[in-house]
């Protein structure tokens, strides 16, 4: 203990208790049990403080690999349309649609497929067809 043996302890404990004092020593001895046992206390926490502080960064190194090669990936250059040199004069100027094929089905009119928005048109309203037959005689 700090190179202090039992004589010098004793030497130590005689000088407080002339110069304290019989009454105040119980008190003090006291009083400066609960400053070690606190201080005892507060080590521990800061012990286990720089302990989570290590775990986190075990956990925190795989986020900075990640980090890392990401920010590589994009300091790459990504090749864009005008990297490619092609010649683009054979290009016809002109677009045109292409044929369909022998095999293929004739488009269908929409009044066809849409039988509500034919019955809407006034052309194709049976009344209206009456109507415009008896206009006609």
């Amino acid at each position: 203990m700090f190179g202090i043996g039992m004589p010098e302890l004793i030497v130590i404990l005689v000088i407080a208790l002339i110069v304290i004092g019989p009454k105040k020593l119980p008190d003090l001895a006291k009083s400066l049990g609960r400053a070690i046992n606190e201080f005892k206390k507060a080590t521990r926490e800061f012990k286990d403080s720089m302990d989570m502080d290590d775990d986190i960064k075990t956990l925190k190194k795989p986020f900075k690999e990640i980090t890392n090669d990401l920010k590589g990936s994009l300091k790459t250059p990504v090749p864009t349309m005008t990297d490619k040199k092609e010649d683009v004069s054979a290009a016809p100027a002109t677009f045109s649609t292409p044929e369909p094929p022998p095999n293929a089905v004739p488009p269908v009119s929409a009044a066809e497929h849409y039988p509500a928005d034919a019955a809407s048109d006034p052309q194709s309203d049976p009344k209206s067809n009456l109507d415009r037959d008896k206009m006609n005689e």
